[in-house]
């Protein structure tokens, strides 16, 4: 039986292809949150600092110039997001990035942004 699309196909193989490929629903869903949480300037910033090291909240507001406070307020929606992990040491709380993944993701993405200004 002739597999029925929605509209006129040119490449049936390579529909089926990407269709096969597609990962679920949910997957696209947790993917979009991801870049959602990735995509303010501010978390950016903050991330892009944690690709140097293991930063205190105090020395992250120094780094990017925001107040402490605003700095824990991002923080906490990094770490619910997955993207940084904290651990406690004394009454000091050290941030870093989660996993290789969030550093992979980083510098991808920097090195296209910076491939334009080399053409």
């Amino acid at each position: 039986m002739e597999k029925k699309y929605l509209y006129e196909v040119s490449d049936a193989l390579l529909v089926d292809k990407a269709e096969k490929s597609m990962p679920e629903t949910a997957h696209i869903l947790q993917l979009a949150d991801f870049f959602k949480v990735m995509g303010d300037g501010t978390r950016l910033r903050l991330l892009m600092a944690l690709e140097s090291g293991e930063f205190c909240a105090s020395d992250l507001a120094n780094v990017t110039n925001m107040t402490r406070s605003a700095v824990s307020h991002q923080l906490k929606s990094l770490k619910n997001s997955k993207l940084v992990k904290s651990r406690k040491e004394g009454k000091t709380v050290y941030y870093s990035l989660d996993d290789e993944h969030i550093h992979s993701v980083l510098r991808v993405a920097l090195e296209h942004i910076l491939e334009d200004e080399g053409h």
